[in-house]
Order: C-alpha cells, then sequence, then structure tokens
C-alpha cells in the first residue's frame, strides 16, 4: 500500500494543481530517503517549472526543467499531500516543496512528502535515466497475449508472479487478492500454467477491479489518503483481501488466508479451486 489505484487517484488530484506550478523552495528533512544520496537534492529543482506528472508502476514521477525526471515512491505508509503552508507540519514530513501554481494569482501551496514507516523514497532520474527500464508493462489495457508472455517466465505461484514488478507494473497484494478471486483462479497456480482461457479472464479481471478501485478513490486500510487529505473507498468492496474467516460474497464458505512469499494471501477454497 498504497498500489496502482492510490497512486493514480494522487496523480489525477495534483495533476491540475502541479503542471506549470514553479518549484519555489525545497526542504529536505531527511537526506536517507534521497537516492542517490550524493546529490544537492533540492537544488536540482528549485526554481524549477514542473512540466509534468504522470504515474508509472506505482511511482508518482515529476517532469521538470530540461526534461530532466525524478521520482516519489509512498513505500507501505507514505502520502504525498498538497497543502496551505501554514497548515501544521506534522510528524514524518521528509519533503517540503514550495510551488507557485500556473496561474501567478493563485497562493503558493507545499507539497508534503509524509511516510512514517520509511519505505518509500525520493529517485532522481535526471535526463537520461527512465522510470520505465526496470518495470514490467502497465496492467491497464494490456493485452491478453502479453500478459500470456509475461506469466510465461515463472513457474512461481501467480499471486507471486503479480506481485513481481518487472512481470507487471503497479499491482500489490490487494489488488492481486482481489482480481485473483474475480477472476477464479487459486493463488497457489503456477504462472506459467494458466491456459489461454484463465489468462484472459484473469486480464479482464484486473482490469475490472483496478478501474473500479480508481472509481472509488484507491483503498483506504490506514495511512493512505489523496492528494488533498481525502480517504478512498474501494475498501468497502474488498471480496476477500484481509476478510480471513468471514463468509464470501458469492458461497458464504469462510475466506482463507495464508502467508505465501512473505505475504498475506486471502482467497475462497470453494469459488478458486486449489491446481492439480
Amino acid at each position: 500500500m498504497p498500489e496502482l489505484p492510490e497512486v493514480e487517484t494522487i496523480v489525477r488530484t495534483l495533476t491540475s494543481i502541479v503542471t506549470g506550478a514553479t518549484i519555489l523552495k525545497v526542504q529536505l528533512n531527511r537526506t536517507d530517503i534521497l537516492k542517490p544520496p550524493t546529490i544537492n537534492f533540492a537544488k536540482l529543482i528549485t526554481r524549477t517549472k514542473i512540466i509534468a506528472i504522470h504515474r508509472r508502476a506505482k511511482r508518482i514521477v515529476f517532469t521538470i526543467d530540461k526534461q530532466q525526471q525524478f521520482y516519489i515512491h509512498l513505500g507501505m505508509s507514505g502520502r504525498l499531500i498538497a497543502e496551505n503552508p501554514i497548515a501544521e507540519i506534522i510528524k514524518h514530513t521528509h519533503l517540503i516543496m514550495t510551488i507557485q501554481p500556473k496561474q501567478k494569482s493563485s497562493p503558493t501551496l507545499h507539497l508534503r512528502f509524509i511516510d512514517p514507516r520509511r519505505f518509500g523514497g525520493i529517485f532522481w532520474l535526471g535526463d537520461t535515466a527512465r522510470a520505465t527500464d526496470d518495470l514490467g508493462p502497465e496492467p491497464i489495457g494490456l493485452s491478453t497475449d502479453i500478459l500470456i508472455a509475461q506469466l510465461a517466465k515463472t513457474r512461481r505461484p501467480i499471486k507471486a508472479a503479480l506481485l513481481d514488478q518487472t512481470i507487471l507494473a503497479g499491482i500489490g497484494n490487494i489488488y492481486a487478492d482481489e482480481s485473483l478471486f474475480d477472476a477464479a483462479i487459486h493463488p497457489l497456480t503456477p504462472a506459467a500454467s494458466l491456459t489461454a482461457k484463465q489468462a484472459g479472464k484473469l486480464n479482464q479481471s484486473i482490469n475490472k477491479i483496478l478501474n473500479q478501485a480508481i472509481d472509488h478513490k484507491g483503498s483506504t486500510l490506514r495511512d493512505y489518503r489523496n492528494a488533498n487529505g481525502e480517504t478512498g473507498g474501494f475498501q468497502l468492496r474488498h471480496k476477500v483481501y484481509d476478510r480471513e474467516n468471514q463468509p464470501c460474497s458469492k458461497c458464504k464458505s469462510p475466506i482463507t488466508r495464508i502467508i505465501l512469499t512473505g505475504r498475506s494471501t486471502c482467497f475462497c477454497l470453494n469459488c478458486q479451486p486449489e491446481f492439480k
């Protein structure tokens, strides 16, 4: 957390605010979240214009003057929030960017990166590296043929494959569980063993679940807020994630929970029959 829908919601919330804005001042309160740690990040971005902001996987990518780029990864507990500069600066605020929106008559704002658990970070790319180089394809709008080709790369359980950002970019624990339930696929099924029919259904389910989650502004379980500080609502529609022993919405069997590759995995044994 946050995963693709939450990051997409943040980017959509910020786009109209930051596009064309000038970064007036940068306050970096922790250098250990910066990569590479030796750069003068504040100097590199102060007095530059934000040309664009977009999402790639779970990364919030900023393009500034001269096509320089950096991205913020929210990790497990991070937030990126636009606030009035006079608002209280809460604990674990690691970065504050003071920006002047494109409309000069608009008041300045703070973009604040807050991350209590510090699994996130700020990554400088410059004008040579790209935010996409180490990632698999985006899952939304992906063709089934490409999904099959990606899954054919591994015999690991399909749940583990979906969490691998080099296979598909942006899916995490919540939406892997929800997509596999919707597609009626057991999480331990070897990824490369899916039939074309199963892969097609999984592709449909991934797109359906992710788009529904975006429509509901993501899932708020604990820390997640969009850039306006608002919670998401998709957690109210979870069918299996974090619902151990609760009745399945389809068959009323209790939801099962296992640990797979160190992550909690929830599914319905009846609706998602085990791979034989």
